[in-house]
């Protein structure tokens, strides 16, 4: 079994296909798939911040319950779901230093939304990085 594949979502059209792309890719790989969720936590929330990060983290539980059925039940990849609070490219830079990550796979719209942020990344990660249109 190889490493991990670390595929980001944003629960987008684009982050399925990636999504799709990632699970293929694991099969063939025979590889456990990291599916990763980011969120920010905004100073414009209005309520208790523990209350606002826990509704942000079942909204995207309920979420990823459509891609897992469309994508993974039946898939026979092993995968963990992970939410985490940050930046995205924070999030994958600190899961590729503490994992063993072979690949990793994001959409194109997730590249495009900060280039400056995304040419960061791909300067820090030591892992080939897949970019699915």
């Amino acid at each position: 079994m190889t490493k991990d594949i670390l595929c980001t979502i944003d629960f987008s059209e684009a982050s399925r296909q990636a999504l799709k792309w990632a699970v293929q890719f694991s099969k063939t790989q025979h590889a456990n798939l990291i599916i990763l969720y980011t969120y920010r936590l905004t100073k414009n929330m209005n309520g208790e911040v523990v209350v606002w990060k826990k509704k942000m983290e079942e909204e995207a539980q309920q979420k990823f319950i459509s891609f897992e059925s469309d994508f993974l039940k039946a898939s026979g990849v092993h995968y963990d779901f992970k939410i985490e609070v940050g930046f995205v490219s924070d999030r994958i830079e600190d899961h590729i230093q503490k994992n063993e990550v072979s690949f990793l796979v994001m959409d194109k719209n997730m590249c495009a939304s900060s280039k400056d942020t995304f040419d960061d990344l791909v300067e820090h990660i030591n892992v080939p990085l897949v970019v699915i249109p």
